[in-house]
């Protein structure tokens, strides 16, 4: 039989991980040895993968333990609540205040997620109609463009370049689409340029949405991974931000937890709802009673 693939599937580039990944195996069934991180063999045969972003150290001890624990609990073997836990969103926004001094309501402006990446593939599928514009970092993370694509939407690249510090240039983004623009996607710091921006970077971005009626989804996975003092902001600490933006955050970069799937979205919460809805229609949340 002739199975043909959607014409959105068609569309979507080769996805890079994967890519790269098949890349590794095949060198390795070649007989060079892969080393995750390390300076390599001096001759050159060793595999360094630079690729999918993996915490080079396990998740803490006691994460660990409290998972142990709750497995024996019966209760943590069903579905979760639609909005997830309440326990869950009233540690995120907690730890959220102490982080970057920013009240979240759990109610209404925290919402897990099977990690970020899920969010920020069905936050398009909320608000983009075909034909409608979002607006993607270019080189960005891939599900900015392959969630665009599923929703029907047509992706317009932002670039990042040194001369502008790996910013998106606002002013040079084609003023004559601007109507059609329904989405921006940022994410600082940046992958995979790690890029770092300011407060007026972001007072900038939230003046241009809220000219533009657009919605920022800000991707904020690395906000804990910084050297030498350096503290991220979160867009929120910008007066405005909840009128226009939701952040993504993930506990797989902050506490090595890469394969446990658990991130949070937070902000405007009528974003945060028209999410939700998407996720009632698609999975069956998680279960976060250990973390």
């Amino acid at each position: 039989m002739d199975f043909k693939l959607s014409n959105k599937l068609k569309k979507l580039p080769p996805y890079l991980f994967v890519e790269i990944d098949k890349a590794k195996k095949k060198a390795a069934e070649e007989g060079r040895d892969i080393i995750d991180l390390g300076v390599g063999d001096p001759e050159g045969r060793d595999i360094i993968d630079l690729g999918v972003g993996d915490p080079d150290i396990p998740t803490p001890r006691f994460i660990i333990d409290a998972l142990s624990k709750a497995t024996h609990d019966p209760k943590t073997h069903r579905y979760s609540l639609d909005q997830g836990l309440p326990e869950f969103r009233e540690a995120a926004a907690k730890w959220f205040k102490k982080r970057f001094g920013v009240d979240l309501d759990p109610e209404n402006e925290v919402y897990p997620l099977i990690g970020s990446k899920e969010g920020i593939a069905h936050i398009p599928l909320a608000f983009v109609n075909p034909g409608d514009i979002v607006l993607v970092p270019d080189p960005s993370y891939p599900p900015y463009r392959s969630g665009t694509i599923f929703a029907g939407g047509e992706v317009l690249s932002m670039p990042l370049t040194e001369n502008h510090k790996f910013l998106p240039d606002l002013k040079a983004i084609n003023h004559h689409l601007l109507h059609k623009v329904k989405m921006m996607f940022i994410n600082y710091p940046n992958n995979p340029t790690s890029a770092i921006c300011d407060k007026k970077f972001f007072k900038d971005v939230i003046d241009f949405a809220t000219k533009h009626n657009i919605i920022i989804c800000h991707d904020a996975a690395y906000s804990e991974v910084s050297f030498d003092g350096l503290r991220m902001p979160s867009i929120f600490e910008v007066e405005g931000a909840k009128d226009v933006a939701i952040e993504f955050h993930s506990l797989s970069k902050t506490f090595n937890m890469t394969g446990w799937r658990i991130g949070y979205a937070c902000g405007n919460s009528r974003i945060i709802e028209a999410l939700a809805k998407v996720k009632a229609n698609i999975d069956s949340g998680i279960r976060e009673e250990t973390f």
